[in-house]
């Protein structure tokens, strides 16, 4: 694992169990805020029906990803139900010394190693609003087997579990309610003194220098 990484911009985490609605809190979010980059994340997974390369994911053999592990390309990955999932190194350092703001969207896992590198990232965890409607929206995908549904439930309880490592909770009951809070949360971070203070310098040193 590398040291800390120098952070000028703000790196955002974002974390849910799958059917909590995260990506779709977090486009319409990203829809309002063109400041934000989100990085798209590497899966040795194949694509699920309507999804595209480079939209949704990157996606690679297993073994392409194993290489790009070996060969230290990784900013954080983590093996995600069976399939292995990250972030690469180049969608995130660049960004952040420029002064750009990074969104990852990511699990438990991965945002433990983000933190470790970037100790001021902000991480927002979204939760449903219960069980049922969390068993609801895997069901509405018509995409998976009972089997898979129950697994999914299964590791659904296992993520939820880590919501205490995270800065902020968001309970996804009333959709644009929750697009309204994470987008909130995203402004009041960027204000933050200690970021502010990187990002004005030249500011602050003309305004408290000598007359």
């Amino acid at each position: 694992m590398t040291g800390p990484v120098a952070m000028r911009g703000t790196l955002f985490i974002v974390a849910a169990p799958s059917g909590a609605g995260k990506s779709s809190i977090v486009n319409a979010v990203l829809a309002r805020d063109p400041d934000i980059r989100l990085s798209i994340s590497f899966t040795s997974r194949p694509p699920r029906p309507g999804e595209r390369q480079g939209e949704h994911y990157h996606f690679v053999s297993r073994e392409e990803f194993e290489a790009m592990v070996a060969a230290g390309e990784f900013f954080e990955y983590a093996m995600v139900h069976g399939d292995w999932k990250g972030t690469a190194r180049q969608s995130v350092e660049p960004l952040l010394a420029e002064g750009k703001d990074v969104l990852l969207e990511i699990d438990w896992q991965g945002a433990r190693q983000v933190r470790a590198k970037v100790p001021d990232a902000v991480s927002v965890f979204i939760l449903p609003p219960s069980r049922a409607a969390l068993e609801e929206r895997m069901r509405k995908r018509g995409q998976d087997s009972e089997e898979v549904i129950q697994r999914r439930l299964a590791a659904a309880r296992e993520e939820m579990s880590h919501y205490h490592e995270f800065d902020y909770l968001i309970v996804n009951e009333v959709f644009e309610t929750a697009v309204e809070q994470m987008h909130s949360i995203f402004t009041a971070s960027r204000l933050r003194r200690q970021v502010q203070q990187v990002r004005h310098a030249e500011l602050l040193q003309t305004l408290l220098g000598q007359p």
